[in-house]
């Protein structure tokens, strides 16, 4: 079996905790940006979409991104714990509703000057759900799945994680220049784990 490297795994916890607690803030922000009224609530929208696109969109794909591949490097698995397949789903549900709701959304109300009291509610339904996340995995609540192997599988080669702690670097730094985000390094490394897992657990069978 593998023997992961505590330093290099510990690492990627720490950015995967700063990264959530950092969606969870900016989703906050949002959720105040969106209550100011009157003349305010355009500067405010304006605001509100910079910060969902230079600081939410990054720490978000981050998150989910180290989350993932803890999961997949390590003998937590994707399925074998309901608490991971509970952060999983919640993860997924989350980052469809910022991508293809929640961001549109506040573009148009940046342009108009009108937020809803559904981006309101978006904003602290988000923020919550990533509050009921954290404290997810500080408990770790629940037992194991049903499609939980009686053997833990190996964990990743100590390169997937530092490559887990490099990917989100270039890929926030690369969003950042171009004005959208671009994790396309964080997805190519889901990929190689995904690709990679099964091997690890042939081998260890």
């Amino acid at each position: 079996m593998t023997r992961v490297s505590p330093r290099w795994r510990q690492t990627l916890v720490w950015l995967h905790v700063i990264s959530s607690v950092a969606w969870m803030s900016q989703a906050l922000a949002l959720f105040v940006l969106t209550l100011v009224p009157g003349d305010n609530a355009g500067p405010a929208m304006t605001m509100a979409k910079r910060l969902d696109t230079v600081l939410l969109a990054p720490m978000a794909n981050t998150a989910a991104f180290t989350g993932l591949l803890l999961a997949g490097a390590t003998a937590w698995g994707f399925f074998r714990y309901w608490w991971v397949l509970v952060k999983f789903g919640l993860t997924l549900i989350q980052l469809y509703a910022g991508i293809f709701l929640l961001s549109p959304a506040l573009t148009k109300a940046a342009t108009t000057a009108t937020p809803t009291w559904q981006q309101a509610a978006g904003t602290a339904l988000m923020a919550s759900g990533l509050a009921f996340q954290v404290w997810i995995s500080v408990a770790k609540p629940w037992s194991r799945t049903p499609w939980s192997a009686a053997a833990k599988p190996p964990g990743g080669p100590v390169w997937i994680f530092a490559a887990g702690l490099v990917a989100p670097i270039i890929d926030t730094s690369a969003g950042i220049a171009l004005g959208y985000p671009m994790p396309a390094l964080s997805l190519l490394m889901l990929v190689v784990v995904l690709v990679q897992r099964p091997k690890r657990v042939v081998r260890a069978g």
